[in-house]
């Protein structure tokens, strides 16, 4: 009986949450591609960041900060635009894949 109840449990929790989409794919599918070019070295302009690499943590934050209007200079206008589409969750997951870019 509590192997059944085991994978029961085991069986809702898969549904209760949708897994979260890996770094690259979220990268891809949030646009960050479009201003940070594809594998994150290149970006579409000079003043852009290369994300490639960036510590996870600071990047993180820093996408938290603008996200909540905390950092407001430079570019990060055009950040805050998309950023409502990111959840707290994707951002930290983008910061992992951005810091292990090689």
């Amino acid at each position: 009986m509590k192997f059944g109840l085991i994978l029961a449990v085991a069986a809702a929790a898969s549904f209760a949450a949708p897994a979260l989409a890996d770094g690259k794919k979220l990268y891809m599918e949030k646009t960050c591609v479009a201003c940070h070019g594809v594998d994150a070295k290149k970006p579409l302009l000079p003043e852009y960041p290369k994300l490639a690499g960036q510590n996870a943590k600071y990047a993180e934050n820093q996408i938290m900060d603008i996200k909540s209007g905390k950092r407001a200079n430079g570019n990060s206008a055009a950040m805050k635009g998309v950023l409502h589409l990111v959840s707290d969750a994707e951002i930290k997951e983008l910061a992992k894949y951005l810091s292990e870019i090689k």
